[in-house]
């Protein structure tokens, strides 16, 4: 499966978050790190949801860059 990840850089760490899975999150220092983070949370989440016997959302969030003029 393949799951749209938002990543988002803070003042001094990155964070990333899985639309689909909420509750699915992770923070690291650099971007790189908070990837590899998110891919594990991602893993847990779903091995989690799969033992708890609860259901493993399909991915469904897409994304799209707007482009606007600088007031």
């Amino acid at each position: 499966m393949r799951y749209l990840v938002v990543v988002e850089k803070g003042k001094s760490s990155w964070g990333a978050h899985v639309p689909d899975l909420p509750g699915c999150v992770a923070v690291g220092e650099t971007r790189e790190d908070v990837m590899s983070l998110i891919t594990e949370a991602i893993d847990l989440h779903i091995e989690s949801l799969r033992d708890n016997g609860e259901f493993v959302p399909e991915p469904s969030s897409e994304s799209e860059l707007v482009d606007v003029r600088a007031a």
